[in-house]
């Protein structure tokens, strides 16, 4: 074999050696504040900053954190919330994904592309009118009001539309000759087909939603309606006392449900991305 046709193999490599490594680099940068949160969390704060391996390790500050603020109404909320968004989110995304990708009525690619914009705008820059507008319809400081703005959600109608035309037409006119309604077709054929992605939308919608910060502190007032990430910066505040192994035992507990739910849910989670691919 001549010197010409190793050397791109030992090119190739060392690019892949290099792309493993720039990766592993982002995956530490990326968990290094979950790591040091954890460390803080079940040690003193002088042990936490010095970062001291003799340090005893210690459970007081999941109690200090537990007794300070209603985690459990938080939880509660914060459920509820993603809940609601992720219902909403189905049922809309569902409808308006089955037109697009089986329906062809004037003016749909226009209507599609305007969709679409959704995804240009952040939700941030919306935050004046949607306060306006929830405030009218009299949901402010409630969980509805907090999940009303994400229900139409542009990138889960084009992840649906996507999922629904790869689906053979043959078993929709097969059930249309059984006799199914456009509601029986979509129900029966069309939501069992997408099961990948909608599970795939699934997980996204609650990671999302559980971990939204600024649309909820700007919509609610009270305990009863605060999510847990709200609950979590009121406890951090400054005037509430600044102490870093206390913080983050909250920030812990703030995000064990969902760190607990991947963690079982993970094999499940890439397979469902892999097979929920646009095609």
């Amino acid at each position: 074999m001549s010197t010409a046709s190793i050397a791109p193999r030992h090119t190739r490599t060392r690019w892949i050696d290099l792309d493993a490594a720039g990766a592993l680099v982002l995956a530490l940068a990326w968990i290094a504040p979950l790591l040091f949160a954890a460390w803080a969390a079940f040690h003193t704060p002088h042990a936490a900053v010095s970062f001291d391996l003799t340090a005893p390790w210690t459970l007081e500050n999941f109690a200090t954190a537990w007794e300070r603020a209603p985690w459990l109404r938080y939880v509660f909320n914060t459920v509820m919330l993603v809940t609601i968004v992720l219902a909403g989110q189905l049922v809309l995304c569902t409808l308006a994904g089955f037109a697009f990708a089986r329906f062809a009525f004037p003016g749909r690619d226009v209507v599609f592309i305007l969709v679409l914009l959704q995804l240009f705008i952040l939700p941030e820059v919306l935050i004046v009118e949607n306060y306006a507008i929830v405030s009218k319809l009299g949901l402010a400081d409630t969980v509805f009001g907090i999940g009303l703005p994400y229900m139409a959600s542009a990138f889960g109608i084009f992840l649906l539309r996507q999922a629904f035309k790869s689906v053979p037409k043959e078993l929709e006119e097969a059930a249309r000759i059984e006799g199914c309604s456009w509601a029986g077709v979509l129900w029966k054929v069309y939501v069992p087909a997408a099961r990948p992605t909608y599970l795939a939308y699934a997980l996204v919608s609650v990671a999302t939603h559980w971990n939204n910060f600024l649309w909820p502190l700007v919509i609610t007032n009270s305990v009863e309606t605060r999510p847990l990430t709200v609950g979590l910066s009121l406890f951090g505040a400054p005037e509430s006392g600044v102490n870093i192994s206390v913080i983050s035992a909250a920030t812990l507990l703030t995000i064990a449900p969902l760190l607990v739910a991947f963690l079982i849910f993970q094999r499940q989670f890439v397979q469902a991305f892999l097979r929920a691919g646009i095609r």
